[in-house]
């Protein structure tokens, strides 16, 4: 099992920053690739970037450019960092990880609001 802990919502205004980040404990030696999904509401779960453990990544293309998904795999943690956000980027945002068997594994979840 990989038990994920994701922290840094808040409330911003547009145009402003926020850096999300997300620690991962158990069996993180199985983990490869991490990333982070959002869900506003009444949409779907949508994916917003990944990172191998390797260090290749992937954007969603609305946020590339603007975000920038990083991993420090010695401490078990991936960030997002997300420049120029605008209320488009609301949503609950979550964490993920796969491990090498594909099994997913999913934060509880931090809230972004970005106000106009």
């Amino acid at each position: 099992q990989v038990h994920l802990v994701e922290s840094g919502g808040g409330l911003v205004q547009a145009g402003g920053s926020l850096r999300l980040s997300c620690a991962a404990s158990g069996r993180t030696l199985s983990v490869n690739a991490m990333g982070w999904h959002r869900q506003a509401p009444g949409k779907q779960r949508e994916l917003v970037a990944t990172i191998s453990r390797l260090g290749t990544t992937k954007y969603a293309g609305s946020v590339k450019g603007r975000f920038t998904i990083s991993r420090d795999n010695a401490k078990n943690t991936v960030y997002l960092q997300m420049n120029s956000l605008n209320p488009e980027d609301t949503a609950v945002y979550y964490c993920n990880a796969e491990d090498w068997a594909a099994t997913n594994y999913w934060g509880q979840g931090t809230q972004v609001t970005v106000s106009s």
